[in-house]
């Protein structure tokens, strides 16, 4: 009984709104799970197993998501600092890194422990500039020590791209928990990231759904060929819709603020898929690593992320946060 009290209690400390939000999620992932299953039942000629990895790794996925939101802004902190350095590592493991740059990676290691290390400290003029200007000028000051002018300015260069992508915008997404009660925020701190992944990935399967139903003609063909304007102008309309119907309840937005992120973020999420397939097709993979089964790597999840995150940040400083 002591348990269920301390878990009672612990759920009406809760945004109503955020607690309804995960609820719907966990709903919908039930339902994808019963289709999944009539698919298999119907059609057993046909292999659903791709498709039952990717529910599969979307449960754990949520479940490792709302369990921080709920637990906290640390333990929020603690998930993406997580998240940055399995893409972080990701990435590097992919780039064209030279033997002579172990030394590099080392400190790339320890910038984003640096930037998390501020996220938690709540200093936001530091996170602000650290990446873009003092690791954006050590790093390559350090390559150039260790002498070697090979393929300089391209590492340094491949550097720089890695720390911002996964370290420098993921960050941003954890900063909202450091948002202040006094913001009036109507699902907390929580909410405002709870509803960044939720648009970034709705944005995601609404493109690719639209893309599938209605897709003709391609958008980027040599760099995503399976990108349509269909899909990427029904999943842009379907999630601007989302975003102006659901904002209110989980943001202090409203108005012209309200109708500039409807108007940008799906915007973002797209142009963070296809420059990621870029990166991806230029490196010659086709998936960052097989981390999460059904979806490929971190970085392959996260690729919309790596943009929504700090256009949503910064937007809300913009319209509706006093404290950035």
């Amino acid at each position: 009984m002591a348990i269920l009290d301390t878990l009672r209690a612990f759920l009406a400390a809760q945004p109503p709104a955020l607690l309804a939000g995960l609820a719907g999620v966990v709903i919908l992932l039930g339902v994808a799970g019963l289709v999944a299953t009539v698919l298999t039942a119907l059609r057993p000629d046909k292999s659903y197993l791709e498709l039952r990895q990717r529910i599969a790794s979307w449960w754990v996925m949520v479940a490792l998501l709302a369990g921080a939101l709920l637990a906290g802004w640390q333990a929020t902190v603690a998930v993406f600092a997580l998240i940055s350095f399995m893409a972080l590592r990701e990435f590097l493991s992919l780039a064209p890194i030279r033997r002579e740059d172990r030394p590099a990676i080392l400190a790339a290691y320890l910038v984003l422990i640096a930037a998390y290390g501020f996220i938690a400290a709540d200093r936001y003029m530091f996170y602000l500039v650290f990446i873009p200007v003092w690791a954006f000028l050590g790093l390559p000051f350090l390559m150039a020590m260790l002498g070697q002018t090979r393929g300089f300015l391209t590492t340094a260069a491949t550097f720089h791209w890695g720390l911002v992508t996964c370290v420098y915008n993921l960050g941003f997404a954890a900063f909202l928990m450091r948002a202040p009660d006094a913001e009036r925020l109507p699902a907390g701190a929580a909410g405002l990231v709870f509803f960044l992944l939720l648009v970034t990935e709705f944005n995601d399967v609404a493109q690719y759904v639209f893309g599938k139903l209605l897709g003709r003609h391609k958008i980027a063909p040599t760099v995503s060929p399976n990108k349509t304007w269909e899909g990427f102008l029904g999943g842009w309309l379907a999630t601007g819709l989302l975003i102006w119907f659901l904002g209110p309840v989980f943001t202090p937005l409203a108005g012209l603020g309200l109708a500039v992120v409807a108007a940008t973020l799906p915007v973002a999420g797209f142009a963070g898929d296809v420059t990621m397939s870029a990166v991806k097709r230029d490196i010659g993979v086709k998936d960052t690593s097989h981390a999460i089964p059904g979806h490929g790597g971190v970085l392959d999840r996260a690729d919309s992320l790596t943009f929504t995150a700090p256009l949503y940040f910064h937007l809300l400083a913009l319209f509706a946060l006093n404290k950035f």
